[in-house]
């Protein structure tokens, strides 16, 4: 067996910042080529600048047309597709359920649920057609235990995971697999950001706020996102060729949330 994705075709949603360019990059490292997007310019123009095997499109996954224009880019630019990664996601209104606008629910549900179906969607045909594929869905370890204040978001990475059983179900005979990743508490600027904000606004020092997030967490650790991408590699490669369906959390264990 061999963790490597030598010459396979990613595409890898969200590629411009975080744990999405951690992503391309540890694929483009184990000898991928990938095409990403982003709706960010700049961070999508960094990312394309930074190998030669990485290609992409501006694209907003929440929106059908765009996503079939980056499917066919994508196509384009490698000649198919043999990985989906479904990446990209946004945090959502932090309120009671409430006091969360019609607004901001639909459009997190449209960008972090929506948006995945709408990329499977358009890569079904294509990876059908060669009878294999490999899908990544990105969810959260907050999708186990769920988050008061957090409801659009949880319910959009809930969502995730059914939407994971199904296609694992409805294409394992073409040969096509589709598991879920749980990131939990990501070492990167995103992550270090919310524990600062959490801690602003419960006027207690970041140092405190920290010390409660990781009580929770069976390894009292943070996770750094190339071990994101390190685990996405694996399930596509040849290694993890008989997983699928599963829920796989790369968090530590968080037992709970607060």
């Amino acid at each position: 067996m061999s963790i490597s994705t030598d010459g396979a075709r990613v595409i890898v949603t969200a590629g411009g910042s975080g744990i999405g360019r951690a992503i391309v990059d540890r694929f483009v490292a184990a000898g991928a080529r990938v095409h990403t997007c982003d709706v960010q310019q700049d961070l999508l123009d960094e990312t394309v600048a930074s190998n030669d095997a990485v290609s992409g499109s501006l694209t907003d996954v929440g929106v059908p047309e765009q996503v079939e224009q980056l499917v066919a880019d994508a196509v384009e630019q490698m000649g198919g597709v043999d990985v989906l990664v479904n990446n990209a996601g946004i945090g959502g209104p932090r309120a009671a359920l409430e006091d969360v606008s019609y607004e901001d629910w639909d459009r997190t549900i449209r960008v972090n649920l929506n948006g995945m179906f709408y990329c499977i969607k358009n890569v079904a045909r294509h990876m059908k057609a060669q009878q294999s594929g490999c899908i990544v869905n990105i969810s959260t370890a907050s999708a186990k235990v769920a988050l008061p204040m957090r409801s659009p978001y949880v319910a959009s990475k809930v969502g995730v995971l059914g939407l994971t059983h199904t296609v694992a179900r409805e294409y394992g005979p073409y040969g096509i697999r589709c598991n879920a990743i749980l990131p939990g508490l990501i070492d990167n600027e995103r992550g270090r950001g919310i524990v600062a904000n959490q801690a602003r606004e419960r006027g207690i020092s970041v140092e405190e706020r920290e010390a409660e997030f990781l009580e929770f967490i069976s390894l009292k650790c943070w996770i750094d996102p190339t071990e994101v991408g390190d685990l996405a590699v694996f399930l596509a490669s040849d290694a993890g060729r008989h997983i699928t369906a599963q829920e796989i959390g790369m968090d530590g264990n968080v037992e709970w949330e607060i």
